[in-house]
């Protein structure tokens, strides 16, 4: 020390003056480490400062600021700031520092110190994170790791060939048609459809989509080597429509100028079929009115439904039809819509010679009385029996060709002449609209028709004339509640009639 001394003093007076500061500097450098060096040395120790390690600025001195001169209080450190324990061994001792200008917090107030520092920290399972973080984070999910491949079928293709080119092995194929729901659909696939094919990382088939229709998907779930289905259906949102038309040519082009589709032009055609003669009946000026419903899925259209209650205008005379819950169709009184026979028993081009106790024969010249109707169509457009009943004749002469008679009741009687083919024999019991043949030109005829006869108690009737028998009625059990369903609706039909005239 003593040479140090005397070196010291033999340095010039510059040097001796610097190498002084030198060593105070360092001495104070020691002696009183900066903030982040006593971090670190708490780092080491097994001490952290909370609002350095969740990036939390710590407040200003105005505020409060921590400084390790306050009182000390001591929490338990997070799971994930903690150092592992061993096996077998005893954790090391750790906490975390942190003051409070009023008072030292109890250990019985330290159930939650992340939450004392910032209301919007969550501690789970050990691991810290910030609520934004916990709304933002994307759980782990096996469906992630899947793979999903569409394939659409082609000119040609059976499920056979699809599963192969999907990468299903002989085996899939077999358990999957071997399910009731996908042997019935999947054996039967058409050009166009599409078959979504699901694998997980390994490249195994998990799950198999089919779209059977707009609202049905058929899917195909693989679990311990075995495949299951079951078929999701969407649920149908149903929306009313109203329409009206005045007729000026024709009932179909009315109806389809009015927005109605093709499938509920048919249905009204059906609905009033009993009553009016859609082809023979019609006139300029007749109109209707209908309200019906309209099929929704996931807000897209999907169909038409069914028409809920209808009002038509024929020749003056007023029809309507309202659909109970039974799905069938009856006046707004309460008739049936539905009579014991159908007004004409094949869907014809036109009438060639209507019923006419006087006619001129057009093969031999001479008077004599038509007693039924000719409906002109096409070479085998069937034939329907007008009502139910039993066949008393199937057979063929000279002059009738192929015809078949048929017995309704002890009143009733209907035939059909100048069938090409008959489809009954005599003694079967048919029903109403069954097909019991085809139309042609068989017998004493000069083209091809249908000659249909209606006899009532023996006498031959017009049968485009004559009033046909009604069907049952509605239940008395339900004849109220039917009152109530009818006055409501057709009483909306009506005011929707005058906001549309009103309108226009």
């Amino acid at each position: 020390m003593a040479k140090l001394i005397t070196l010291f003093k033999l340095l010039p007076k510059v040097h001796q003056i610097a190498l002084c500061s030198l060593v105070i500097l360092t001495i104070v450098i020691v002696l009183f480490p900066s903030d982040n060096a006593q971090a670190s040395k708490q780092a080491n120790t097994g001490t952290v400062d909370i609002s350095d390690r969740i990036g939390i600025q710590a407040p200003s001195s105005e505020e409060g600021h921590v400084s390790n001169n306050d009182k000390q209080s001591q929490y338990s450190v997070p799971l994930a700031f903690r150092t592992p324990t061993p096996p077998g061994g005893s954790a090391p001792a750790s906490s975390v520092t942190a003051s409070n200008n009023d008072a030292q917090l109890r250990p019985s107030q330290e159930s939650n110190p992340i939450a004392d520092l910032n209301p919007l920290m969550t501690a789970s399972d050990g691991l810290l994170a910030t609520q934004a973080d916990a709304e933002n984070s994307v759980p782990y999910r096996e469906a992630d790791l899947l793979s999903h491949k569409t394939f659409k079928v082609a000119k040609g293709d059976t499920f056979g060939g699809l599963a192969k080119r999907a990468g299903l092995s002989p085996k899939d194929v077999y358990q999957i048609t071997r399910l009731p729901v996908s042997k019935k659909n999947l054996l039967k696939i058409m050009p166009g459809e599409e078959i979504i094919v699901s694998k997980d990382a390994q490249d195994e088939v998990t799950q198999i989509s089919y779209q059977m229709d707009k609202v049905s998907t058929l899917l195909i779930s693989k679990l311990d080597d075995k495949f299951e289905e079951k078929v999701n259906v969407k649920s149908i949102t149903l929306e009313t429509k109203f329409i009206t038309a005045n007729i000026s040519t024709n009932f179909w082009s009315a109806a389809a100028s009015a927005g109605l589709s093709a499938n509920h032009i048919m249905q009204l055609a059906n609905i009033f079929g009993w009553d009016i003669d859609f082809a023979l009946d019609i006139r300029k000026d007749d109109h209707f009115s209908l309200m019906f419903e309209e099929e929704f899925v996931d807000g897209q259209f999907i169909g038409t439904g069914n028409i809920l209650a209808a009002e038509f205008f024929n020749q003056g005379e007023r029809y309507t039809a309202v659909r109970y819950t039974d799905g069938e169709y009856y006046s707004e009184t309460g008739s049936s819509m539905r009579k014991a026979f159908l007004r004409s028993p094949v869907d014809f081009k036109y009438v060639s010679s209507s019923f006419n106790p006087r006619r001129l024969h057009p093969v031999t010249g001479q008077v004599r009385a038509h007693r039924g109707v000719d409906y002109v169509a096409a070479i085998g457009t069937p034939i329907k029996a007008a009502g139910r009943g039993k066949v008393i004749e199937s057979s063929y002469n000279k002059y009738n060709g192929n015809y078949v008679f048929i017995k309704h009741n002890d009143t009733y009687t209907t035939k059909y002449l100048h069938l090409t083919k008959r489809k009954v024999k005599r003694g079967e019991t048919v029903k109403q609209g069954q097909i019991i043949g085809t139309l042609g030109k068989t017998g004493r005829v000069t083209g091809a028709h249908l000659h249909y006869e209606f006899i009532v108690n023996g006498v031959h009737r017009n049968p485009r004339t004559i009033k046909l028998p009604q069907s049952k009625p509605i239940d008395k059990k339900e004849k109220a509640q039917f009152d109530i369903l009818s006055k409501q609706i057709m009483a909306k039909i009506e005011q929707n009639k005058q906001q549309h005239y009103a309108s226009n």
